[in-house]
Protein backbone atom coordinates (compact mmCIF):
# COMPACT_ATOMS: atom_id res chain seq x y z
CA UNK A 1 0.00 0.00 0.00
CA UNK A 2 2.73 2.36 0.78
CA UNK A 3 4.60 1.67 -2.64
CA UNK A 4 1.01 2.57 -4.45
CA UNK A 5 0.88 5.70 -2.43
CA UNK A 6 4.33 6.83 -2.97
CA UNK A 7 3.92 6.42 -7.27
CA UNK A 8 0.52 8.13 -6.46
CA UNK A 9 2.45 11.04 -4.79
CA UNK A 10 4.22 11.87 -8.60
CA UNK A 11 7.32 12.46 -5.68
CA UNK A 12 9.70 10.02 -6.74
CA UNK A 13 12.84 10.41 -9.31
CA UNK A 14 11.94 8.26 -12.56
CA UNK A 15 14.73 5.75 -10.94
CA UNK A 16 13.37 5.07 -7.87
CA UNK A 17 9.39 5.21 -9.87
CA UNK A 18 10.97 2.30 -11.87
CA UNK A 19 12.27 0.09 -9.50
CA UNK A 20 8.62 0.33 -7.20
CA UNK A 21 7.05 -0.85 -10.78
CA UNK A 22 9.34 -3.61 -11.02
CA UNK A 23 8.58 -4.41 -7.32
CA UNK A 24 4.84 -4.29 -7.28
CA UNK A 25 4.92 -6.38 -10.20
CA UNK A 26 6.92 -9.27 -9.32
CA UNK A 27 4.97 -8.94 -6.32
CA UNK A 28 1.73 -9.76 -8.16
CA UNK A 29 3.22 -12.06 -10.40
CA UNK A 30 4.37 -13.89 -7.53
CA UNK A 31 0.85 -13.58 -6.20
CA UNK A 32 -0.58 -15.09 -8.95
CA UNK A 33 1.74 -18.06 -9.24
CA UNK A 34 1.14 -19.58 -5.57
CA UNK A 35 -2.47 -18.76 -6.06
CA UNK A 36 -2.03 -21.37 -8.47
CA UNK A 37 -0.03 -23.73 -6.35
CA UNK A 38 -2.07 -23.17 -3.77
CA UNK A 39 -5.05 -24.57 -5.99
CA UNK A 40 -2.89 -27.37 -7.24
CA UNK A 41 -3.83 -30.88 -7.61
CA UNK A 42 -1.59 -32.83 -9.73
CA UNK A 43 -0.86 -35.30 -6.69
CA UNK A 44 -4.61 -36.79 -6.74
CA UNK A 45 -6.02 -36.02 -10.24
CA UNK A 46 -2.29 -37.10 -12.21
CA UNK A 47 -0.29 -38.61 -9.92
CA UNK A 48 3.19 -40.13 -10.04
CA UNK A 49 2.53 -43.72 -8.05
CA UNK A 50 -0.41 -43.62 -5.90
CA UNK A 51 -1.87 -40.45 -5.53
CA UNK A 52 -1.95 -38.58 -2.24
CA UNK A 53 -3.54 -40.03 0.95
CA UNK A 54 -5.79 -37.35 1.85
CA UNK A 55 -7.18 -33.65 0.49
CA UNK A 56 -4.31 -31.75 -1.10
CA UNK A 57 -3.15 -28.57 1.13
CA UNK A 58 0.15 -26.83 0.02
CA UNK A 59 2.00 -24.81 2.56
CA UNK A 60 4.44 -22.33 0.97
CA UNK A 61 5.59 -18.94 1.94
CA UNK A 62 7.33 -17.31 -1.02
CA UNK A 63 8.77 -14.10 -1.02
CA UNK A 64 9.67 -11.33 -3.58
CA UNK A 65 11.71 -9.30 -0.90
CA UNK A 66 13.56 -11.58 0.64
CA UNK A 67 16.98 -12.58 0.84
CA UNK A 68 16.92 -16.33 2.74
CA UNK A 69 15.44 -18.98 1.34
CA UNK A 70 14.65 -22.43 3.32
CA UNK A 71 14.25 -24.64 1.36
CA UNK A 72 12.85 -27.43 3.25
CA UNK A 73 11.23 -31.28 3.08
CA UNK A 74 7.64 -31.38 2.95
CA UNK A 75 4.56 -30.41 6.16
CA UNK A 76 3.88 -32.87 8.78
CA UNK A 77 0.78 -33.57 10.31
CA UNK A 78 0.99 -30.13 12.44
CA UNK A 79 1.81 -28.33 9.34
CA UNK A 80 -0.74 -30.06 7.65
CA UNK A 81 -3.56 -29.48 9.99
CA UNK A 82 -1.93 -25.38 10.98
CA UNK A 83 -1.36 -24.33 7.27
CA UNK A 84 2.00 -22.75 8.64
CA UNK A 85 5.25 -24.24 8.07
CA UNK A 86 7.04 -25.14 10.93
CA UNK A 87 4.59 -24.89 13.58
CA UNK A 88 6.30 -28.05 15.91
CA UNK A 89 9.08 -28.74 17.37
CA UNK A 90 11.07 -29.36 14.56
CA UNK A 91 10.05 -25.35 13.92
CA UNK A 92 11.62 -24.47 17.35
CA UNK A 93 14.41 -26.27 16.69
CA UNK A 94 15.03 -24.59 13.40
CA UNK A 95 14.46 -20.95 14.90
CA UNK A 96 16.73 -21.66 17.21
CA UNK A 97 19.31 -22.57 14.82
CA UNK A 98 19.13 -19.21 13.43
CA UNK A 99 19.02 -17.41 16.00
CA UNK A 100 15.55 -15.43 15.11
CA UNK A 101 12.63 -15.30 16.85
CA UNK A 102 9.30 -16.56 15.63
CA UNK A 103 8.14 -13.27 14.22
CA UNK A 104 11.12 -12.60 12.35
CA UNK A 105 10.96 -16.34 11.37
CA UNK A 106 7.34 -15.61 9.74
CA UNK A 107 8.12 -12.20 8.30
CA UNK A 108 8.11 -12.66 4.66
CA UNK A 109 10.39 -9.28 4.15
CA UNK A 110 12.88 -11.94 5.87
CA UNK A 111 12.54 -15.72 5.08
CA UNK A 112 10.56 -17.06 2.32
CA UNK A 113 10.03 -20.64 3.28
CA UNK A 114 9.06 -22.92 0.02
CA UNK A 115 9.40 -26.84 0.62
CA UNK A 116 10.30 -29.63 -2.10
CA UNK A 117 7.13 -31.30 -1.63
CA UNK A 118 3.99 -28.53 -0.23
CA UNK A 119 1.39 -31.21 1.17
CA UNK A 120 1.94 -33.37 3.84
CA UNK A 121 2.81 -36.73 2.27
CA UNK A 122 1.56 -39.79 4.07
CA UNK A 123 3.37 -41.84 6.72
CA UNK A 124 5.00 -45.13 5.97
CA UNK A 125 4.08 -48.41 7.64
CA UNK A 126 6.33 -46.82 10.53
CA UNK A 127 4.62 -43.87 11.53
CA UNK A 128 7.45 -42.06 9.68
CA UNK A 129 6.55 -39.27 7.00
CA UNK A 130 6.89 -40.19 3.61
CA UNK A 131 9.23 -38.39 0.57
CA UNK A 132 8.02 -35.65 -0.78
CA UNK A 133 5.88 -36.08 -3.30
CA UNK A 134 7.35 -36.23 -6.71
CA UNK A 135 5.21 -33.85 -8.34
CA UNK A 136 6.07 -30.64 -6.88
CA UNK A 137 9.46 -29.91 -7.84
CA UNK A 138 9.45 -30.73 -11.80
CA UNK A 139 5.97 -28.58 -11.79
CA UNK A 140 6.39 -25.50 -9.43
CA UNK A 141 9.99 -25.01 -8.22
CA UNK A 142 12.06 -23.41 -11.16
CA UNK A 143 9.44 -20.44 -11.94
CA UNK A 144 8.95 -19.94 -7.94
CA UNK A 145 12.69 -19.42 -8.13
CA UNK A 146 12.64 -17.13 -10.88
CA UNK A 147 10.12 -14.75 -8.72
CA UNK A 148 12.49 -14.82 -6.18
CA UNK A 149 15.27 -12.84 -7.74
CA UNK A 150 16.36 -11.16 -4.10
CA UNK A 151 17.40 -14.40 -2.17
CA UNK A 152 20.88 -15.05 -2.23
CA UNK A 153 21.39 -17.50 0.26
CA UNK A 154 19.51 -21.25 0.30
CA UNK A 155 19.44 -23.19 3.60
CA UNK A 156 18.74 -26.70 2.25
CA UNK A 157 17.23 -28.74 4.66
CA UNK A 158 17.59 -32.24 4.17
CA UNK A 159 19.01 -34.39 0.61
CA UNK A 160 15.87 -33.82 -1.07
CA UNK A 161 16.81 -30.29 -1.14
CA UNK A 162 20.27 -30.68 -1.44
CA UNK A 163 20.12 -32.73 -4.59
CA UNK A 164 17.70 -29.98 -6.45
CA UNK A 165 19.72 -26.87 -4.97
CA UNK A 166 23.43 -28.47 -5.64
CA UNK A 167 22.94 -31.19 -7.89
CA UNK A 168 26.58 -32.98 -8.65
CA UNK A 169 28.03 -30.41 -5.37
CA UNK A 170 25.54 -32.91 -3.20
CA UNK A 171 27.85 -35.70 -1.58
CA UNK A 172 27.22 -39.11 -1.51
CA UNK A 173 25.69 -38.95 2.08
CA UNK A 174 23.58 -35.77 3.83
CA UNK A 175 26.61 -36.30 6.92
CA UNK A 176 29.29 -35.75 4.33
CA UNK A 177 27.54 -32.60 2.59
CA UNK A 178 26.73 -31.22 5.69
CA UNK A 179 30.51 -32.16 7.00
CA UNK A 180 31.99 -30.29 4.05
CA UNK A 181 29.84 -27.32 4.05
CA UNK A 182 32.77 -24.70 3.72
CA UNK A 183 33.81 -25.71 0.56
CA UNK A 184 30.11 -25.67 -0.60
CA UNK A 185 30.11 -22.19 0.90
CA UNK A 186 33.11 -21.37 -0.87
CA UNK A 187 31.98 -22.62 -4.19
CA UNK A 188 31.45 -19.84 -6.77
CA UNK A 189 27.90 -19.16 -8.01
CA UNK A 190 24.57 -17.37 -6.31
CA UNK A 191 22.78 -17.80 -4.39
CA UNK A 192 24.99 -19.53 -1.43
CA UNK A 193 24.02 -22.94 -0.38
CA UNK A 194 24.05 -24.39 3.22
CA UNK A 195 23.01 -27.76 3.91
CA UNK A 196 21.46 -28.32 6.99
CA UNK A 197 20.47 -31.76 8.52
CA UNK A 198 16.45 -31.98 9.23
CA UNK A 199 15.88 -30.34 12.85
CA UNK A 200 13.44 -33.11 13.49
CA UNK A 201 13.45 -34.59 16.63
CA UNK A 202 14.78 -38.07 14.68
CA UNK A 203 17.59 -36.46 14.07
CA UNK A 204 18.88 -35.99 18.07
CA UNK A 205 21.32 -38.64 17.72
CA UNK A 206 22.84 -37.63 14.38
CA UNK A 207 23.55 -34.32 16.60
CA UNK A 208 25.21 -36.37 19.40
CA UNK A 209 26.86 -38.04 17.01
CA UNK A 210 28.09 -34.82 15.36
CA UNK A 211 29.21 -31.90 17.74
CA UNK A 212 30.58 -30.05 14.95
CA UNK A 213 27.72 -28.94 13.30
CA UNK A 214 26.74 -26.92 16.48
CA UNK A 215 30.33 -25.97 17.63
CA UNK A 216 31.59 -24.72 13.45
CA UNK A 217 28.39 -24.61 11.27
CA UNK A 218 25.76 -22.93 13.69
CA UNK A 219 27.72 -19.70 14.35
CA UNK A 220 28.57 -19.22 10.85
CA UNK A 221 25.25 -19.88 10.07
CA UNK A 222 23.55 -17.67 12.72
CA UNK A 223 26.14 -14.27 11.58
CA UNK A 224 25.12 -14.86 7.47
CA UNK A 225 21.16 -15.07 9.25
CA UNK A 226 21.87 -11.66 11.53
CA UNK A 227 24.21 -9.96 8.22
CA UNK A 228 20.80 -10.48 6.13
CA UNK A 229 18.40 -9.37 8.41
CA UNK A 230 20.04 -6.05 8.89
Amino acid sequence: MRQRAALASGDLKPAKRRRLRMGLGMREELDSFTARVRACRICVENPIGRPLPHEPRPVLRPSPSARILIASQAPGTKVHISGMPFTDASGDRLRNWLGVSSEEFYDTSKFAIVPMGFCFPGQDAKGGDLPPRRECAPAWRAPLMALMARIDLVLTIGIYAQSWHMGVARRPSLTETVMDWRAIWDAPGNPKVLPLPHPSWRNTGWLKRNPWFEMDLLPFLRSEIRYRLG
